[in-house]
């Protein structure tokens, strides 16, 4: 029996070739169908050269599973999602390997409901199966039809916003980095065209290629948002957007194109659902927190903290019935989206706030940054992390007013704060910190830290 290493605890992802093939996909689709027992399963896959084949060999394994499967062609992973629960289908997956190298693929899975399907709650069976690659006849072979639910779907995004708010002018820079995006924002810009016509799109990148002429579209990297950047600037936008492959996160850009850290939109978007929901619920990690708890609670609102990672926060908000909830990393979960993650929802909610407000994104969260200043997440490849993390918490915690292993190691003094955590997905250890209102002392604590993990 092969061990497959492109399971994760989340997913699936791996090195094409040798950790992810044709008959590898094949084998996923057969233990997917043989674990879930589906009547009928929706499939979806990004821009990736290698997409299309793995998901021809994905479909033919759930075929051969007896499943019935719907393709809904070239698809960014939140469609999946919304195609799962909008069809009401017994499961979804997305061929994607998000903002990994070119040379990556990967798939990503849900059940009913758009439930995630990860370590912990059958992603281990389906492995055993397919590396067991042992599976039984079945008495008919499912059936296979194409799908588009685009117009549904973006029916569906526009719930989140009342278009008739966008009464000014408005420019946005979308960079959809020549993935998966493309499509949902030609449908939206044409939705917008009728209904809010003073809002315009200055779209960059938006012609889907697996090639990736411009970078793996991964707006966390430096390198990869000055043409966001560079188009805000040229055109004068009140606000720049950029995605990474398939869509499921969205980065935003103010007005004078400086980066807003994910971190700092959980906090607005959770102010804006508390002006419209008094008292809900509203998630957040535990590596960065005293902004979005701080707002959360002067709206009268209920922050809940949990363990990052989709799964776990889509538990979670299950768990409490939050409205929404949201990461440092950029994923935001919303309860009327199936408790799942959408990169398109929060651009929106954000464009409406500056016509509404009548602020510009810089005036929204700029008091923010300087009430609760972060250097962003740091990560360090280093060869012995528990080693290493060890290191620093012996150094710190004796001296700490709080100590949560909840994600990580958090560590809390009175104006400072930081998390130290190993990646789930990539193998490094990230570093996030924040004072209360002390740049310098961010700088100062950020630079002995990396230099005791480092060492």
């Amino acid at each position: 029996m092969t061990k497959l290493t492109c399971f994760k605890a989340y997913d699936v992802r791996g090195r094409l070739g040798d950790e992810l093939n044709t008959d590898i996909a094949y084998r996923i689709g057969r233990a997917f169908g043989q674990f879930l027992q589906p009547k009928q399963v929706v499939v979806g896959g990004d821009v990736r050269l290698s997409s299309k084949e793995l998901k021809s060999a994905l479909t033919n394994g759930l075929l051969d599973s007896g499943v019935d499967v719907i393709d809904l062609g070239l698809t960014g992973t939140e469609e999946v999602y919304f195609a799962t629960s909008f069809l009401k289908v017994d499961g979804g997956i997305e061929v994607t390997a998000s903002h990994n190298p070119m040379n990556y693929n990967g798939l990503k899975f849900v059940k009913a409901g758009s439930r995630p399907i990860s370590a912990d709650s059958g992603l281990g069976d389906i492995q055993k199966l397919a590396e067991e690659n042992n599976f039984p006849d079945v008495a008919k072979r499912g059936e296979y039809k194409q799908l588009s639910v685009l117009q549904e779907y973006v029916d569906h995004l526009l719930t989140y916003v009342n278009l008739e708010n966008f009464n000014k002018p408005l420019k946005l820079v979308i960079n959809s980095g020549n993935g998966a995006a493309g499509h949902v924002v030609d449908e939206l810009e044409a939705r917008f065209k009728q209904h809010a016509p003073l809002v315009s799109f200055i779209k960059v990148h938006n012609e889907p290629d697996g090639n990736f002429p411009h970078g793996i579209p991964n707006p966390i990297l430096h390198e990869n948002r000055q043409d966001t950047i560079d188009a805000v600037l040229a055109n004068k936008a009140d606000m720049g957007i950029a995605f990474d492959g398939d869509f499921d996160r969205c980065f935003l850009f103010d007005e004078n194109a400086t980066f807003i850290e994910g971190y700092y939109i959980v906090g607005l978007l959770g102010q804006a659902f508390l002006a419209k929901n008094p008292g809900a619920k509203i998630i957040l990690d535990p590596r960065l927190m005293w902004n979005t708890v701080e707002l959360v609670e002067e709206m009268g609102g209920e922050a809940v903290v949990s363990k990052s990672g989709h799964s776990f926060i889509k538990e979670k908000m299950r768990a409490v019935d939050a409205i929404y909830g949201g990461e440092m990393s950029a994923h935001h979960y919303f309860r009327d989206f199936f408790y799942c993650d959408s990169g398109m929802i929060p651009w929106l909610l954000a464009a409406e706030l500056l016509c509404t407000t009548g602020k510009t994104l810089g005036q929204l969260v700029g008091d923010r940054l300087n009430a609760y200043p972060s250097p962003g997440e740091i990560n360090s490849k280093l060869e012995d992390a528990q080693v290493a993390i060890a290191r620093v918490r012996d150094f710190y915690e004796k001296d700490a007013i709080a100590v949560d292993e909840m994600d990580g190691i958090s560590i809390e003094y009175p104006t400072w704060r930081f998390n130290l955590r190993s990646s789930n997905t990539e193998p490094v250890v990230r570093l996030n910190l924040e004072t209360r209102g002390d740049k310098a002392l961010m700088e100062e604590k950020t630079t002995e830290i990396l230099a005791l993990l480092r060492q």
